[in-house]
């Protein structure tokens, strides 16, 4: 029993760090769709509408899946945006159109529409 109970706990770890790695995994997709939405002609250089196209919607919707309800925050203007996820480990994992992708300080997308929303 003592032996099943130390295994369980070390599948448990792997499991989320897996779930973890898929998270940001899917975070970089929608920085790389975010970077061709703006780039399309079609889309007048913004970024409006961009978080109810399959680019945003598919990749989020797995980031859902991975956790098993919504843990991310979106912040999207026209210009800018930045969208942050809590990770199965506790760390704030972010990315923005500056091109940032990592772990938050603070864990908060800043600043204000029309501004530059950023990691921080």
């Amino acid at each position: 029993a003592v032996l099943a109970a130390i295994v369980l706990v070390n599948v448990t770890q792997y499991i989320n760090k897996s779930k973890d790695a898929a998270i940001k995994g899917n975070m970089n997709t929608i920085m790389v769709n975010a970077a061709v939405w703006m780039d399309t002609p079609a889309n007048n250089n913004s970024y409006t509408n961009f978080d109810t196209s399959a680019g945003y919607t598919a990749p989020k919707a797995a980031i859902v899946n991975a956790y098993g309800s919504d843990a991310t925050t979106l912040v999207l203007s026209s210009s800018a945006f930045c969208l942050k996820t809590t990770l199965k480990d506790g760390t704030t994992y972010c990315i923005d159109s500056t091109g940032y992708k990592g772990a938050l300080g603070t864990g908060k997308c800043t600043g204000t529409a029309p501004a530059v929303y950023t990691c921080q």
